[in-house]
């Protein structure tokens, strides 16, 4: 077994829990509408194998399948990942939020904060290593989308629009057109803050997100 650092362990496990967690979540949240898996998978597009696979904790699901598996149950991502919310104030503190997607290159993004349906607010940051890049189909009808660029470059495409930000700049978005974010940079990382809105989440919807 090749040698692993102590912080690659401890994201693995990180990564682990965060997995166990979700699938915990997914599965009463199926549960509770008396769903069986067959038919949340009718219902969100994910197939059988998948969802079981995420139900026991041993899949490492992209945000598109955790997007159209919330969709279906009609909590939103911010509840499937945490479901509990305390009214008033909710509080995450630095190093606790779940990281959902890490890239090859050393990115990742991290959901910070949301909100609960019908309209779903997702505040996340997010980091691309030199070079690296990600993208994504058009999410649900109405779907906006707001980024702060916090450091380095960042090209943001949407549709066949693109622009480049530097630190400081800001843009805002349809995040229902197929659209996605890049590091030019061979040398430098940048990191970038994003909010999400997706409006009228709830049983019956659908998110048309994918992501590489």
């Amino acid at each position: 077994m090749p040698f692993m650092r102590q912080s690659d362990l401890e994201a693995r496990a990180g990564a682990n829990s965060v997995a166990r967690a979700i699938g915990g979540r997914i599965r009463q949240g199926r549960n509770s509408r008396g769903w069986t898996l067959d038919q949340l998978a009718e219902r969100s597009g994910v197939s059988r194998r998948m969802l079981v696979s995420i139900e026991q904790g041993s899949a490492n699901p992209s945000i598109a399948t955790l997007l159209l598996i919330s969709d279906a149950l009609g909590i939103g991502l911010p509840a499937l990942v945490d479901m509990d919310n305390p009214p008033g104030l909710r509080v995450t503190r630095a190093g606790t939020a779940p990281v959902l997607w890490r890239g090859k290159l050393g990115g990742r993004a991290v959901l910070v904060a949301g909100t609960e349906p019908p309209d779903v607010t997702e505040l996340w940051d997010w980091t691309l290593g030199p070079g690296e890049s990600h993208s994504s189909q058009a999410h649900a009808a109405g779907t906006r989308e707001l980024l702060l660029v916090l450091d380095g470059q960042i090209e943001v495409g949407v549709g066949q629009h693109a622009e480049i930000l530097a630190a400081g700049d800001s843009a805002s978005f349809a995040g229902d057109l197929p659209h996605g974010y890049a590091n030019a940079s061979p040398a430098q990382a940048a990191r970038f803050a994003l909010t999400v809105f997706e409006p009228g989440v709830g049983p019956g919807s659908r998110s048309e997100a994918a992501d590489a």
